[in-house]
């Protein structure tokens, strides 16, 4: 097999924004192909690299629940052929997916056939399809969608694929506490702690992309050290993290209300880790915008 084939594969939950991801990947010139059974993977994706160039993309979701334990052999199996592979798990909060069903008036794949049944059963039934992808989850790179828009997680993907293949990818994200900690994260700091440029009257209005803001916070000598001590941490272990054969590692940086703090440290640690690591940036909140 062409050893320039790539494959994405995109699981995750129902209502977490699949389909959404798929579209994203199409238009980036991907070959895009939903819900395809997990016993025809190899084959398909022999199949398609003849028919259709060297960038190919499939949806699995957990209607093919009985057979999703073949994927990570599969898997194995296309990388010891030269395939690079994007494994990639969509997630959301269960209030956040519970909400989406309700607004949509959609039906999980797993619900009962009773619409009675289906409105009560719909947090065990989700939380049983997280443990039926839990396999899948802990081998791809996850994306939290709870907190952001269709838009949003469309830059996300093609961001992703960006990255140089068979290199690991560190991905820094700026949240607010006060809407939830993203679940994707692999490594979480909280920075409420630090001096907060919302307290003053010319910055808050300002985000950490700002100079205005960064000036504020570099000068704080409690901001350097937390930069310092979170630059530490990664610089030890990621290393071992690409040794265990890691693609991507988010790392989540808290503060209140994802604007200052949080920001600026994304984006100082972002620099900091460039010339060694693939990088990536991601600004929850202010994203939103």
């Amino acid at each position: 097999m062409n050893t320039s084939l790539e494959l994405v594969l995109i699981t995750g939950m129902s209502g977490s924004g699949k389909s959404v991801a798929l579209h994203a990947l199409e238009d980036a010139g991907y070959y895009c192909v939903d819900n395809l059974p997990p016993e025809l993977l190899a084959s398909f994706v022999s199949l398609e690299h003849r028919h259709h160039g060297n960038r190919v993309a499939i949806a699995m979701d957990v209607r093919s629940a009985t057979s999703l334990p073949l994927v990570p052999k599969e898997l194995h199996r296309l990388r010891a052929q030269g395939t690079v592979v994007h494994s990639l798990f969509l997630d959301a909060t269960t209030d956040t997916l519970v909400r989406r069903f309700s607004e949509t008036r959609r039906r999980h794949p797993l619900s009962h056939d009773d619409l009675h049944q289906q409105r009560l059963a719909l947090t065990q039934t989700i939380e049983l399809e997280r443990e039926l992808l839990s396999d899948l989850r802990e081998l791809s790179h996850v994306i939290d969608t709870s907190n952001i828009r269709a838009s949003q997680l469309q830059g996300y993907v093609k961001k992703l694929m960006t990255a140089q293949p068979g290199q690991l990818t560190l991905v820094f994200q700026s949240f607010a506490f006060k809407r939830g900690i993203p679940v994707d994260a692999d490594y979480v700091f909280d920075v409420r702690m630090l001096p907060n440029p919302h307290y003053e009257p010319a910055l808050r209005p300002l985000t950490g992309l700002d100079a205005p803001v960064a000036e504020f916070l570099q000068a704080q000598p409690e901001v350097r050290l937390m930069k310092e001590h979170i630059a530490q941490f990664l610089g030890h272990w990621l290393q071992p993290l690409e040794s265990n054969h890691r693609s991507y590692v988010t790392v989540a940086i808290g503060c209140t209300g994802g604007q200052h703090r949080s920001v600026f440290l994304v984006e100082a640690l972002a620099r900091e880790f460039h010339s060694r690591w693939t990088t990536l940036r991601r600004h929850r909140e202010l994203d939103q915008r």
